[in-house]
């Protein structure tokens, strides 16, 4: 069995631009993502997916510099950089995560691992996602999903969005429901980075705990849960819909 993480991330992002890249902690965003996931069990690669514009050459440059594994694909459609990436390891089963969640939990996504292994799917499915406290969640897939999807879908939001499909279609795919802990389960709160609100509360929290890097998503939350102060910054902040 072979299994891979992508991370896609970008530097043009709308609301904050050049965000994975901002310091956190002792180092930035990226790191963390890129650490955090690497304590996912049984991963074989971690690889950066970002595009090939000019503006993306900082990751790239970042990547090199702290060797980690870049791919540099389309901007627009993710779906198709996704896929070009995965192809080049032959993987069995693909995590994709979002580079603008440097809390992401790893307890969670080898739950989802483990739960692959037994009741073997084509994509892992959070049981209560609308609950779950937005920026520690991963997705897991075989990379049968992903090619299919690639081949086959062609509306804009399935290109540039790369599992939406599979969620739109469920009669096409087998799902296995992963029951999430209630203690994540906390969607007034934000532990993702879209806008400068939110960088100050992950900047403020991994001030606050020098081993962040590793500290558990769940620790992090008990804490958040003790500071409206802290959370209160970006409790207001909407996500941007999927259009």
């Amino acid at each position: 069995m072979k299994m891979i993480v992508i991370i896609q991330a970008r530097m043009g992002s709308t609301r904050l631009p050049g965000k994975v890249l901002m310091p956190l902690g002792d180092s930035c965003i990226l790191n963390y993502v890129v650490q955090r996931c690497s304590k996912i069990n049984r991963v074989d690669h971690i690889i950066v997916a970002t595009s090939n514009l000019q503006q993306d050459d900082p990751l790239a440059a970042w990547c090199k510099e702290h060797r980690v594994t870049c791919y540099r694909g389309s901007e627009t459609d993710v779906l198709a950089r996704y896929y070009e990436c995965a192809r080049e390891y032959e993987p069995d089963y693909v995590i994709r995560v979002t580079s603008d969640c440097p809390f992401v939990d790893y307890n969670l996504a080898n739950e989802s691992v483990q739960l692959m292994l037994q009741q073997p799917a084509d994509i892992i499915v959070n049981k209560q996602q609308e609950k779950l406290t937005r920026g520690l969640a991963i997705e897991l897939f075989t990379f049968a999903t992903l090619q299919w999807m690639y081949e086959y879908t062609t509306a804009e939001r399935h290109r540039e969005h790369v599992t939406y499909y599979a969620y739109e279609h469920s009669e096409r795919f087998k799902y296995s429901m992963l029951d999430l802990p209630s203690k994540l389960l906390h969607p007034e709160l934000r532990l993702t980075v879209d806008t400068p609100e939110d960088y100050e509360v992950c900047r403020l929290l991994a001030s606050e705990f020098k081993e962040s890097l590793e500290l558990p998503a769940q620790d992090i939350i008990d804490y958040l849960l003790t500071r409206p102060d802290i959370y209160s910054i970006n409790a207001h902040i909407q996500q941007k819909p999927v259009v």
